[in-house]
């Protein structure tokens, strides 16, 4: 039996601090502002919105990633773009999860993006609310992922079954973050309590067939290795980077 050893859930979120960069949440009031909440984010529309970090923040976000990464088309810089929020709002839940036995409400008004900023995603906390742990798959499938997932696929026509892997891997890959600190620092309680979490959780139908069973390898690809120099990830679908067919006439 392993004896849980949880810290309160203070104001400032400031144990997850030591989980590294990912589980990082800040709260307040953001230093550059306003910025967006992410669900105003996730309301925007490219009709009716501008396309900035004020008007239209995911617009905003993919074409600044499409442009540094020089992405050779924009449905990769839309999967890096969703697969880097997903690992950030995973890192921050699991983390708090495993390590308060809490988590903070990440409802998607209360958190705001700066889609502007480096990574990992900078987000800020408006309000520190406790929540119990078994909030987790509802605070980001249901409130952040799903309604992410709809406007990527609408506006940029990408893969659900894309989509819904980097939101797997992103949630096993926050489980092995935790798991690798939690070996390093003698808390087996956190690691034992993340792995446990993210089981649950991968069992949900949108993410239930994304992972191979044991191994927790993708069974989809985010097209990384579209990219200048990039290459294949630690979980690919793939042994070698698919080759390119030849343009037509």
């Amino acid at each position: 039996m392993v004896l849980l050893l949880f810290v309160d859930l203070d104001p400032r979120l400031t144990a997850l601090g030591a989980l590294g960069g990912f589980s990082v949440l800040r709260t307040g009031v953001p230093p550059r502002g306003p910025l967006a909440t992410l669900r105003e984010a996730y309301a925007a529309t490219s009709e009716d919105a501008r396309e900035d970090v004020y008007g239209d923040p995911v617009t905003f976000r993919v074409r600044k990633i499409t442009q540094s990464l020089r992405a050779p088309e924009v449905r990769v810089a839309v999967s890096v773009a969703q697969q880097a929020l997903a690992a950030r709002l995973w890192s921050v839940a699991l983390g708090a999860a495993a390590l308060y036995g809490q988590v903070p409400d990440l409802d998607p008004g209360l958190l705001h993006w700066d889609p502007d900023g480096s990574a990992p995603e900078d987000l800020w906390l408006a309000e520190v609310r406790p929540l119990p742990d078994t909030a987790v798959g509802r605070l980001v499938l249901d409130a952040h992922l799903a309604p992410l997932a709809a406007v990527l696929q609408s506006r940029y026509h990408v893969s659900p079954g894309l989509l819904w892997g980097n939101a797997g891997s992103a949630l096993a890959g926050a489980a092995r973050q935790l798991d690798r600190w939690a070996v390093a620092h003698g808390r087996s309680d956190v690691g034992e309590r993340a792995r446990s979490l993210a089981a649950r959780l991968l069992t949900d139908p949108r993410l239930a067939a994304t992972l191979v069973p044991g191994t927790l390898r993708r069974r989809s690809c985010c097209l990384y290795y579209r990219l200048p120099g990039g290459g294949l990830c630690g979980d690919c679908c793939f042994d070698r980077p698919p080759r390119r067919k030849p343009a037509g006439p």
